[in-house]
């Protein structure tokens, strides 16, 4: 009989497990459980709505063999670590593993860490505590409301309208909102307007190409712009190339731009869209292995930053500590402000958690580059960057307003210099519709000075409709409007994706035929279920059972009789839906029927519509207008069928093999002439850029408009 007895730590992943494994000596065994070991069963609804709610747990198929081997373990341990995830999914998976294996609710087993790295973990062996029931309710309450909708509605849209269909209490919101947008969109009607922009440089200094400035005009004859007209423009504009100039009023100033917080959840996956053009589901699984652990060179195995579901912007002290010993030492006294910068979260956030920062300071991402993948190494940049920029002093600009008159015209002038880098030395943050900086040379202007004005254009525009969303934005508005959890938003993107209720093309998000049919029919039966305001008073509520101010029943007893009344109008008066899949002119060359658009996981796709009988399946075969630069046939906009990103080859494959992950152009590079393609930078700008390795020849061009190919 063995006698040998260890300390048994169950985490939930088995790469956190290797990770932990390393750091502990001979005394300790890790194991994972590989998430939930037990949950509702998949076949019915698990959740008694007979009997105040009660729900019935089982064992997970499948995980049978891992309890086994838990339990084998638990046997022959001395001291038994709950350590699953510090949030509630977490602190449920641990209930059920304390369930199964039988230790009691006054057992000091939980440790929690936001990190891991050895010190972290020894550190949480040294405060273990009991399991928190306060996240444990807010997990089932939860779970008991998604299933209740989820399996509720779900089959009465296989029923009413297609097989494979479904409905969630997050999912359905977020797919109102892409829908709402998009009814916007439709329902906007442009209204012209006209700006008048010039050219100006004060007389008498000589060169004035070099020395002029932009300028916009302001008011005519007390008129503010912009005007409405282009008759009422064009005379203005007259009146200004015949007027006499001078400036009348000189306004200096200075503007802070203050650094961003550090990441959260949300925000992470916002910028990673917008710098690195990450979909949601991406990022989590990128930084989900910075958070478990990599294997870097002459420090083993280590998690490299903190936990990566947050909505915090917090940061420890010793954290705190350690970045402003480093700022000084690696930048110079002069970006560190005199106290730490502090950051407000929003009104509802948990500040359980750190916000996502490096797990050292000293760790930089050059540093470590060899031992991440281009994605780790990418990602992990932007978390590093930000954490360090949010610590540094603000960058700091000399501005210009200036007003110049003539003849009941005024022209005004705004410009900013940047006199000192600050944080932007590191880092600057991006937006989905970043605007070109306004940062120019400041000209030497003095009130009363003559000015010239030359190029004068009167430009008509039209106001714009709200823009479509993309991920970044929709998570941020999701974030805004308190739908959802950092958990949830990336699951729930790739949900409505993957149901074919939205469609992602250019980074922007579009509603389907299909999502707007399932949002119509949510919207006239089930009319809380898409309501944001009653999905995040519902958030609200399950934050209330996790600091212990509400019974976790109590929110299923208020929602679930109006929902039951609402699913029975529902199955009594929605009719049958016949969904016609749309037609192509494309025959199919199996059985010659036409075949028609279906939409699958990674966007349309043709397919024969006497399935089941013939299962041809193609493509959907797009050229863009450039002759393949290796033998002039056409070329074709493809998807890669192992990383489902776009790239570009000839119609001729596989007589000719040449393809391309950027979009090629039809200009030849004016010092080498080989082909090039087209960049798009973080800001806006464009440019064409030479494939030639040895050459990489740019040429700035206008960046294209939404809709035409932005690879």
């Amino acid at each position: 009989m063995s006698t040998a007895k260890h300390k048994l730590i169950i985490v939930e992943s088995p790469a956190k497990a290797r990770t932990i494994s390393r750091f502990l000596g001979r005394g300790y065994k890790v194991e994972a459980s590989q998430g939930h070991v037990c949950d509702l069963p998949k076949s019915q609804l698990g959740v008694d709505v007979d009997n105040d709610f009660e729900p019935k747990y089982i064992t997970i198929r499948g995980r049978g063999d891992i309890l086994a081997r838990i339990r084998k373990e638990a046997k022959n341990a001395s001291q038994i670590y709950l350590a699953t995830d510090p949030d509630r999914e977490g602190e449920a998976i641990s209930w059920h593993l304390a369930h199964v294996l039988g230790i009691p609710e006054d057992n000091p087993c939980r440790i929690e860490f936001h990190e891991v790295t050895k010190t972290a973990i020894q550190n949480a062996i040294k405060h273990p505590r009991t399991i928190d029931m306060g996240r444990v309710d807010a997990q089932q309450a939860r779970r008991a409301l998604d299933r209740l909708v989820g399996y509720q509605i779900s089959p009465l849209l296989w029923t009413k309208v297609k097989k494979g269909l479904s409905a969630g209490r997050v999912q359905s919101v977020a797919t109102r909102m892409v829908v709402a947008r998009e009814e916007e969109i439709e329902a906007f009607i442009p209204e012209e307007y006209w700006d008048v922009s010039a050219t100006a440089a004060v007389s008498g200094t000589g060169d004035k190409k070099k020395n002029s400035f932009p300028v916009r005009l302001q008011s005519v004859d007390g008129k503010k712009t912009p005007l409405a007209g282009g008759e009422e423009a064009n005379a203005a504009a007259d009146r200004l190339r015949k007027a006499a100039f001078k400036v009348t009023d000189v306004r200096l100033g200075e503007k802070r731009k203050t650094p961003a917080a550090p990441f959260t959840t949300s925000s992470l996956q916002q910028e990673a869209s917008r710098k690195l053009n990450f979909p949601t589901a991406k990022t989590m699984q990128v930084v989900q292995t910075l958070y478990e652990g990599v294997d870097l060179e002459n420090e083993g195995t280590q998690g490299i930053v903190t936990y990566i579901r947050t909505d915090s912007v917090r940061i420890s002290d010793e954290a705190m500590s350690a970045l402003r010993a480093y700022i000084p030492a690696r930048y110079g006294a002069e970006y560190l402000p005199e106290t730490p910068n502090v950051y407000k979260g929003r009104a509802n956030a948990q500040d359980a958690h750190e916000a996502i920062r490096p797990t050292s300071v000293e760790r930089t991402p050059e540093s470590i580059k060899d031992s991440l993948t281009k994605d780790q190494f990418n990602l992990y940049r932007l978390i590093y960057n930000r954490f360090i920029a949010s610590q540094m002093a603000p960058a700091l600009y000399d501005t210009m307003t200036a007003e110049i008159g003539g003849d009941g015209c005024v022209l005004r002038f705004y410009g900013e210099h940047k006199r000192f880098q600050g944080f932007t030395a590191v880092y600057e943050e991006s937006t989905d519709e970043t605007a070109a900086s306004s940062e120019i040379r400041l000209p030497a202007l003095e009130k009363g000075q003559k000015v010239a004005v030359t190029d004068v254009q009167a430009e008509q525009h039209f106001t714009q409709p709200p823009p479509r969303y993309t991920e970044a934005s929709l998570v941020r508005t999701m974030e805004e409007r308190g739908i959802g959890r950092p958990s949830t938003y990336a699951p729930t993107i790739t949900t409505i994706i993957a149901r074919g209720y939205v469609s992602r093309e250019k980074k922007r998000l579009y509603p389907t035929e299909l999502g707007r049919m399932v949002n119509t029919m949510m919207e006239d039966y089930f009319t809380d279920i898409v309501d944001m305001d009653f999905t995040a008073e519902l958030e609200t509520q399950l934050d209330e059972v996790e600091t212990g101010h509400k019974d976790w029943k109590e929110i299923l007893r208020g929602f679930y009789p109006a929902f039951a009344s609402d699913l029975k109008v529902a199955e009594a008066e929605i009719e049958k839906v016949e969904i016609k899949d749309e037609q192509s002119d494309v025959p199919c060359d199996k059985c010659g029927a036409m075949m028609v658009y279906k939409m699958g996981r990674y966007g349309r796709f043709l397919a024969c519509p006497n399935f089941p009988e013939c299962r041809n399946t193609k493509p959907i075969v797009t050229y863009i207008p450039v002759p393949c630069p290796k033998c002039g046939a056409r070329l074709m906009e493809k998807i890669s069928t192992r990383s489902h990103r776009k790239f570009y080859g000839c119609e001729r494959y596989p007589e000719c093999d040449f393809v391309s992950w950027e979009r090629p152009v039809a200009e030849k590079c004016g010092k080498c002439g080989s082909y090039m393609v087209l960049k798009i930078g973080n800001k806006g700008e464009a440019w064409h850029l030479c494939a030639n390795e040895n050459c990489r020849n740019k040429v700035e061009v206008a960046r294209p408009e939404e809709g035409e190919d932005d690879a």
